[in-house]
């Protein structure tokens, strides 16, 4: 033991404060276990709430305020152009931030779960140590830990000329994208994923031309095409530039510019830019940990091995969220929280979900749960399809928002719903009714049969399982009379 070391014995140590960290913290307090939540932030709520989700959907909104009000003069209503205060705009997004912040510290006081502020390390697979900033270290032994450190975004080191320039306040990742110090007048995106595009609509919407950069044929890799595409629409018009099949050979900076080397077709080969951010994805916070004493197993992209109850091949040990593998988003990790913490209860939980949401928080927004057209495809897997255009929508309509789509992927012999996919304003709010029909195993007939409000733009799903309905029907009538 260090010299001015304390202990504490918990039945439960919680390693990270992020939404899978702070919900299996309160619901293992809810069950009777002495718990105690260890985070090296000062307040709870993890990358989430602090520098990803939160803050994003803070900026997001004002994008989409700025924006609607340009498009209302579609229909005879034209308001004077944005007077945009920056600070003003930081301020209100770091109040949203402390208001949700101070609610998760209410929440587990009032769970009795106690806080220690630090850096943890794993010494042996029965206890950690937490450096505090300013105190002396505390040694924490348990009977049970949870990982839920999270993840970090990728850096680019080779990208530089000058090792030096990975660290300018001109390169950004979505961390320093998020504290909007500043609108550069000219920015560069390095990848066409949910980040950099989420990213790409802020700024663009405060008035930088956004030039983004991606390696593949289209934006948003692994969703599907028939989705992305009106959003590639929009984004054409609100974006300065889209480099699709591009690579970034080199960025360096001269002065206060960033100077890009690039390869593509009818692309520029050097671009200048005020600032460039870098979002090409997120690795997983497991290097620094100490697992090496632990029995722990890593995989070969830094992910932790478990298994459907989110225990590590270190029995006592679990791990939820970003550390676990992929998808690495937030409600992931909240559900495995609760899985984790009610398996070390002693409940019969499993993380055996069919379905978890992706949500893309751009113009329009984009999601999808349970099986892709991709996916159906790289599988060989046999599918209906049933969509519904927005076009048709009263609803859309007069939101002036028509360009959306709704599509439903079936089995063609059971009709049982494998895959829903939405492109169109509040997707992400829509998609929720798409993970409980997988979830419980819903077939066509009963989201057709399931009376939805009118006009809305749920209805888009009733429709689009009455359309696929409607052509299964069709081609039973078909093959009956050609029999």
């Amino acid at each position: 033991m260090v010299v001015g070391e304390s202990v504490e014995q918990v039945d439960l140590a919680v390693v990270g404060g992020g939404p899978g960290g702070y919900t299996a913290a309160l619901r293992a307090a809810e069950l009777g276990i002495k718990t105690i939540l260890i985070d090296a932030q000062p307040k709870p709520g993890g990358v989430c709430l602090h520098m990803g989700c939160i803050p994003s959907k803070a900026l997001l909104h004002a994008a989409e305020v700025i924006n609607v009000s340009g498009r209302a003069k579609e229909f005879g209503i034209k308001f004077a152009s944005p007077e945009i205060n920056v600070d003003e705009l930081r301020t209100w997004k770091e109040g949203v931030i402390d208001k949700l912040a101070n609610g998760i510290v209410g929440m587990l006081k009032g769970a009795k779960v106690e806080r220690l502020i630090g850096s943890a390390s794993f010494q042996d697979s029965k206890s950690v140590r937490v450096d505090r900033y300013g105190e002396n270290p505390v040694r924490v032994k348990f009977k049970h830990c949870i990982i839920a450190t999270g993840s970090r975004p990728t850096k680019l080191p080779k990208l530089f000329k000058n090792a030096a320039d990975v660290d300018s306040p001109l390169i950004l990742d979505s961390t320093s994208a998020l504290a909007l110090s500043d609108v550069p007048k000219k920015l560069l995106i390095v990848g066409g994923g949910y980040i950099g595009l989420e990213m790409g609509t802020v700024y663009a919407a405060l008035g930088s031309e956004v030039t983004v950069v991606e390696m593949m044929d289209g934006l948003l890799p692994g969703a599907d095409r028939d989705l992305v595409r009106p959003l590639a629409t929009r984004l054409a018009e609100d974006f300065k530039q889209i480099f699709l099949s591009t690579g970034v050979l080199g960025l360096e900076i001269k002065g206060n510019k960033v100077i890009a080397s690039l390869k593509g077709k009818d692309v520029p080969e050097t671009m200048e830019f005020d600032k460039a951010l870098i979002s090409v994805g997120r690795r997983p916070n497991t290097d620094e940990l100490g697992l090496e004493n632990t029995e722990v197993e890593i995989d070969q992209h830094g992910f932790i091995k478990v298994d459907d109850t989110l225990r590590t091949t270190d029995k006592k040990i679990f791990a939820i969220g970003d550390v676990s593998g992929q998808p690495m988003l937030a409600h992931r990790a909240i559900r495995q929280g609760i899985v984790a913490a009610e398996v070390i209860a002693g409940k019969s939980s499993s993380y055996d979900n069919r379905a978890v949401p992706a949500v893309v928080f751009t113009e329009p927004e984009v999601a999808w749960c349970g099986l892709t057209d991709t996916e159906a495809k790289e599988q060989g897997i046999k599918v209906g399809t049933a969509k519904f255009p927005w076009s048709a929508s009263g609803r859309a309509l007069t939101l002036n928002e028509p360009i959306g789509q709704t599509k439903i992927l079936f089995d063609p012999e059971t009709t049982r719903v494998l895959g829903v996919g939405i492109v169109g304003p509040r997707a992400g709010d829509l998609i929720a009714e798409a993970v409980l029909a997988i979830e419980m195993g819903a077939v066509l007939e009963d989201l057709a049969s399931s009376i939805h409000a009118h006009p809305t733009l749920s209805e888009t799903i009733n429709e689009a399982a009455l359309s696929g309905m409607s052509r299964l029907e069709r081609k039973a009538k078909e093959a009956t009379s050609a029999v």
